[in-house]
């Protein structure tokens, strides 16, 4: 079976590596790099237990599971490992108590008040390096990476039978839209629910061995009384990730043109220095930006187009994209090579929850600047 998806993130790259797995013929279609959005700009974080109570429960322990299994099987180096989460309170926002049990890189001003996960709940991938190792183990296992940008589909009768890329006709058995927020610009090909990109601010900075695994999560009130909600993540390799600051600016139509906000960049390096002497005078690697895909429900999109025989959709995971690639991966795998998903119960994720209404989609569509 041969099976075009197109979006080279984490989602479409964990569902080539499942399908070639299988033996299946998977071609991922990319624009412009794999992870060059927020597959490669976010911050990598993986909890077991957090998603808790609310329809991602199964998919998100399945895929934590998925995470320690995969490092462990193929000995690649994406920066796999075990973390403690901490929360707490930064500034004169920060209750006025001794600090308790935490992070001995923080300034005095960052109040720990709670542990949030342990190294048995919580853990990290690098999203890029993680990313482009599903990519190359899919390659490995007969997968195929191709460059270009997809114009349309391929239909025959009621069916979807492949893609349009760039004068090129691909004909294949099952098509799947992964390009995360930028899947809306398929909703002129299929009937696809809204999906929008809520963008998000980080920093990356080289801090060394200076910093243990501990995660943070932080609320700080800015001067001029705006709330953040910082996340500080260091990493394997000696660089630490900091985001904390998100817009609904429009989205632009070609990955490569995310910029950063004006001013983003700067308050966040104003309450970095705040958090950690350890970030105030480390280098900045990266300053930089992301869209995360988000749908009308909070839910991602996981499963067969209604009304289109042979495509399929997995995108709108908003921030818990990495954790639950895997899983997303192995499950659109059992979809379409079985007709139905096992390991994980996808009617929550089913497209068909959400009607996909024409003015609505133009509305959506006309966000996209150019």
């Amino acid at each position: 079976m041969r099976v075009l998806i197109l979006g080279g993130g984490v989602v479409g790259t964990s569902i080539a590596y499942h399908l070639a797995a299988r033996g299946a013929d998977a071609v991922v279609i990319e624009r412009s790099a794999v992870a060059c959005a927020a597959s490669g700009k976010s911050g990598g974080f993986l909890a077991l237990d957090w998603c808790d109570g609310t329809p991602l429960e199964a998919l998100a322990r399945r895929s934590f599971a998925l995470h320690a299994k995969l490092a462990e099987e193929l000995g690649g180096d994406w920066g796999y490992r075990r973390m403690t989460t901490y929360a707490g309170t930064v500034g004169h926002f920060a209750a006025r108590t001794p600090r308790g049990a935490g992070p001995g890189w923080v300034s005095p001003e960052v109040t720990i008040d709670r542990q949030l996960g342990s190294v048995g709940t919580t853990a990290q991938v690098h999203p890029g390096a993680f990313t482009l190792a599903m990519m190359r183990a899919a390659e490995e296992r007969g997968a195929e990476l191709r460059l270009g940008q997809a114009t349309g589909l391929l239909r025959r009768g009621g069916s979807v039978t492949g893609v349009q890329l760039e004068g090129e006709a691909l004909e294949g058995d099952a098509v799947v839209i992964a390009m995360g927020p930028w899947s809306v610009l398929a909703s002129g090909w299929l009937p696809l629910p809204p999906v929008y990109g809520l963008k998000g601010h980080s920093l990356m900075f080289e801090t060394g061995a200076a910093l243990a695994p501990e995660a943070l999560f932080l609320e700080y009130a800015e001067p001029a009384g705006s709330m953040l909600s910082p996340e500080v993540f260091p990493r394997a390799d000696g660089t630490t990730y900091v985001c904390g600051i998100s817009s609904e600016s429009p989205i632009p139509v070609d990955p490569g043109r995310v910029a950063p906000d004006n001013g983003a960049i700067d308050r966040l390096k104003a309450l970095c220095a705040r958090v950690s002497p350890v970030l105030a005078r480390s280098r900045v690697l990266a300053s930089q930006a992301c869209y995360r895909p988000v749908t009308g429900d909070g839910l991602p999109l996981i499963g067969a187009v209604p009304g289109a025989k042979g495509a399929h959709v997995a995108t709108g995971h908003s921030v818990w994209g990495i954790l639950n690639a895997p899983a997303t991966g192995e499950a659109m795998t059992e979809l379409i090579l079985d007709g139905k998903a096992r390991t994980v119960d996808l009617s929550p994720f089913d497209p068909a929850r959400l009607a996909a209404l024409g003015p609505e989609r133009v509305a959506v569509t006309r966000r996209l600047g150019r």
